[in-house]
Parts: C-alpha cells; sequence; structure tokens
C-alpha cells in the first residue's frame, strides 16, 4: 500500500495557487495607500512619483514569491527569528565519554 501525494497540495490551500490570506490584505493594502497618494500628491516631477508608488512597490516585493520559501516576508521572518532567537545544540557526535557511557547500560 503506497500513497502518492501530490507535489502541489499546498498550493491548493492558497488563494490562487500562490497567496495566503494575509499576503493579499497586506498587497491590497499597499495599493490603497498608492492610490491615495497619487490623488493628493502632485504628480509634476519624478521624486514625488516615487514616493508615491514607494507603498506598492514594496509590498509587492514583500508578497513576491521565492524558491525555497512561502514569499519575502517569510525569508526575512525566518532570517530574523534565526538571528535573533537561541540555538541550543545538543553533542551527539562520537565522542569517547558519550561512547562508554552508552555501552554500560
Amino acid at each position: 500500500m503506497n500513497y502518492l501525494i501530490p507535489a502541489n497540495t499546498k498550493r491548493g490551500k492558497l488563494i490562487f495557487g500562490l497567496f495566503r490570506t494575509i499576503d493579499l490584505i497586506i498587497f491590497l493594502c499597499g495599493l490603497a495607500v498608492t492610490f491615495v497618494l497619487l490623488a493628493i500628491f502632485p504628480m509634476d516631477n519624478t521624486t514625488m512619483a516615487v514616493l508615491a508608488l514607494a507603498p506598492a512597490l514594496s509590498c509587492t516585493l514583500l508578497v513576491a514569491p521565492v524558491p525555497h520559501y512561502h514569499n519575502i516576508m517569510c525569508l526575512i521572518a525566518d532570517m530574523y527569528s534565526f538571528f535573533s532567537e537561541r540555538r541550543r545544540f545538543i553533542w551527539r557526535g562520537w565522542c569517547f565519554v558519550y561512547e562508554s557511557t552508552k555501552s554500560k547500560k
């Protein structure tokens, strides 16, 4: 009895096969802020246009998919937890003391 699990089972839980609900919320909030800034600021120079488009660009980059991770936001969260949390490594290698206590039992 061998069971074959399709490779895309996780993608079936995602919206459009790519986005979680929080990803779409972040993306839509970035677009909404961009539209408000486009309506408020005069677009007569490049600096104002770049500032108005910055929320949409940054939110799009956060939800962009990358290999081996869901998206850039997940990659940043994993990098933050890796560098900020304390890691504890338990030695279970080839050690004389470990082998001698193991053989006595």
